[in-house]
């Protein structure tokens, strides 16, 4: 029997019709049984427990209670390392709006920071729930005077405490602090948030009931990808992603986007998704909270972003993600599949974790719908046709010399190799390990390139060669996730811990000239890596040699590290390449104001950074308050503890290195 979805009649007016229209034609739609397809219900629930029952209404919005609000940054969106854990409320573009206690409660913690959240203020309500304001401007109320008698007292701004709940008591809609641009915030705005006893981040949408914030818009599909998952599996006849952008705008009324020509494809495949969501009135893109996949009508993925742990499950968003996809093309796809490594509860799926395995001559009808927190939904339909792949080759006359290159996916060898004597047949690929060889036929050739798989599990190679070209494999050594593990050349050591990697990792490793390659930065980390490394000559300042990370262009920032003998070790949180900076410039400041309104130091450091400051009037010492992202040391005017600000002083700088400087002025 001909294909049925063919052109012209594989022009869908709706997947959602593909059944029915299968069944009047006599054929059957792939089922979704077996362990590759089982339904959500067969996924267990999550580990996180009940949660506390919060009815529409407890939370008072913290912003411009009871009028339109806009958000710049919903909960759950994906940023660089870690899920947004919150809300970011607009203040309207301006700092020192009044920020409110959302419900009874009272101030548990306070912290002071010049990075991360800033000035961050906690209330713990006594449902158990704890709702977080974050780059705050000023704090507000006794909890603040208390705060800047312990600044007084251990003498620094960088503090956090923690408070009994008998001490700082708020009522629903005191004036806790006022809004501010502080610490890692990028403009004015409110971050917050609601967490559990756990310190579990909850979406504050869930408990509904906030008329400030409206939403009629739903999310937008940017692009779709299917992606091969097993050596035998293939998408439009290759292996690896294949990804689709909608050349025509999405259906209207609801209908979402079709995706007109069935995708051939087989073997375990996997869906991803590119897309964003806007509320009314604003322009800045979002996040979505829920995606679900359907296969024949029959559920085999969900996740719902209203509840991540903190911090450590924040970081997941490297698995959750296409990392490496971002890293090197630019795009940010979601998965939808849990991938090894990834043990966040926000999943419902079954034994195959939201894969498909796609068999020869089966049609498959898949339909995801986006949703955001409000229930906008968009739906994507699209159709897949099981189709057994076989060897085929397209010629392109543009080869002119032999080409090998190779990369390595999941735990594949993927080698892609081309030569002009041999573009018409597709020559063999060997791989050698010692006295080993083993001869590839290519999985098929495109434009005379041909492509070679092998599974690495099955040992390592040293080298590969196709035609007269011999490339080394790079990859030094299998490291297993989930166990310690150390892997030592005679210029670095690696300490991997069992959180370390989310998946089994192909190590490479280089040292030249004085930088130490240490992987490949597309990869992530779970959790830090103990980089230590052993220059080749004696460093003859090691209290002021420190390991920088660098880049390309010239770039570098501290890491840090601690030196046994030779030898300087530090956690890393990312792959790279890593060099030995020795800091003797001491920090530098610059008077820019002083008066009534108060003083202020522009301050800097070429290297290491600045660990630690001091203002000294009259030989006692006055609070400063520190913006890393102005470079800016400054009194406030709130500050009625300190001596008066005239006469001689002294700010002492000390930078990570070690290095001091003493900046003497008159006020």
């Amino acid at each position: 029997m001909p294909d049925v979805l063919n052109a012209p009649s594989r022009r869908l007016l709706s997947v959602a019709l593909l059944p029915l229209l299968l069944l009047v034609l006599g054929l059957q739609p792939a089922s979704c049984g077996g362990q590759e397809t089982d339904s959500l219900s067969q996924n267990p629930p999550s580990p996180a427990g009940p949660r506390p029952v919060v009815p529409d209404g407890y939370f008072l919005f913290p912003i411009k209670p009871g009028k339109p609000n806009f958000l710049t940054g919903s909960m759950g969106e994906l940023r660089p390392n870690h899920f947004h854990g919150g809300l970011d409320i607009k203040t309207d573009g301006r700092v020192d709006l009044p920020v409110y206690a959302a419900a009874d409660g009272y101030i548990s913690r306070l912290k002071q920071s010049s990075y991360g959240y800033g000035n961050v203020l906690y209330i713990t309500h006594p449902n158990g729930l704890t709702t977080v304001y974050g780059h705050l401007n000023h704090f507000k109320g006794a909890s603040a005077d208390e705060l800047l008698r312990q600044q007084y007292t251990k003498q620094t701004y960088e503090l956090e405490l923690f408070f009994d709940k008998n001490q700082f008591p708020v009522k629903r809609g005191d004036v806790v602090a006022l809004s501010g641009n502080t610490g890692g915030s990028a403009g004015p705005h409110l971050h917050w948030e609601v967490r559990d006893a756990k310190d579990n981040q909850l979406n504050p949408l869930q408990f509904g009931g906030f008329s400030e914030i409206q939403d009629h818009v739903a999310p937008q599909l940017q692009a779709f990808a299917v992606e091969a998952l097993s050596i035998e599996a293939r998408v439009l006849g290759k292996f690896g992603k294949s990804v689709f952008v909608p050349k025509v705008p999405a259906l209207p009324n609801g209908g979402g986007n079709v995706w007109a020509d069935t995708i051939p494809a087989f073997g375990t495949v996997g869906f991803l998704v590119q897309a964003f969501d806007r509320f009314d009135g604003a322009w800045n893109k979002n996040g979505l909270q829920r995606v679900e996949v359907r296969v024949n009508g029959l559920p085999i993925y969900k996740h719902v972003v209203d509840d991540i742990p903190f911090p450590e499950g924040s970081r997941q968003i490297n698995r959750h993600t296409d990392y490496e996809w971002r890293f090197t093309q630019g795009r940010l796809f979601e998965k939808l599949f849990v991938d090894d490594g990834n043990d966040l509860t926000i999943y419902t799926a079954g034994p195959a974790k939201g894969r498909l395995r796609v068999e020869d001559g089966k049609l498959y009808a898949v339909e995801i719908l986006l949703a955001d927190s409000y229930g906008n939904t968009t739906p994507l339909r699209f159709v897949l046709r099981g189709q057994q792949p076989v060897y085929y080759k397209t010629r392109s006359a543009a080869v002119k010399k032999p080409t090998l290159r190779y990369d390595i996916s999941r735990n594949l060898l993927v080698a892609t190799a081309a030569d002009p004597d041999t573009a018409a047949t597709g020559g063999p690929l060997t791989l050698f390990k010692g006295n080993r060889r083993l001869t590839l036929r290519p999985s098929y050739t495109i434009l005379s390139e041909n492509t070679y798989l092998y599974d690495l599990r099955a040992g390592l190679p040293d080298s590969m060669q196709f035609g007269g070209i011999t490339r080394r494999f790079d990859r030094q050594a299998l490291i297993p996730s989930g166990q310690d593990f150390a892997f030592t050349t005679s210029h670095l050591q690696l300490g991997f811990g069992r959180e370390t990697l989310f998946d089994t990792l192909y190590v490479q490793t280089g040292y030249k000239a004085g930088v130490w390659t240490v992987h490949l930065p597309r990869t992530p980390l779970y959790k830090p890596l103990r980089l230590t490394l052993k220059p080749e000559t004696d460093v003859a300042d090691k209290e002021r040699t420190a390991i920088y990370s660098v880049t390309a262009n010239g770039g570098r920032a501290y890491v840090g590290g601690k030196w046994d003998g030779n030898t300087i070790s530090a956690p890393i949180k990312a792959f790279g390449q890593f060099k030995l900076y020795t800091d003797v410039t001491p920090p530098s400041a610059r008077l820019l104001r002083k008066g009534p309104g108060g003083v202020a130091f522009k301050v800097g450091d070429d290297m290491s950074g600045l660990a630690s400051y001091k203002l000294e009037v009259n030989g006692q010492f006055h609070l400063l308050r520190f913006e890393h992202k102005n470079a800016l040391l400054f009194s406030e005017s709130t500050d009625k503890v300190g001596p008066p600000l005239r006469g001689p002083a002294t700010l002492y700088l000390r930078d990570q290195a070690g290095n001091e400087a003493a900046i003497h002025v008159v006020l």
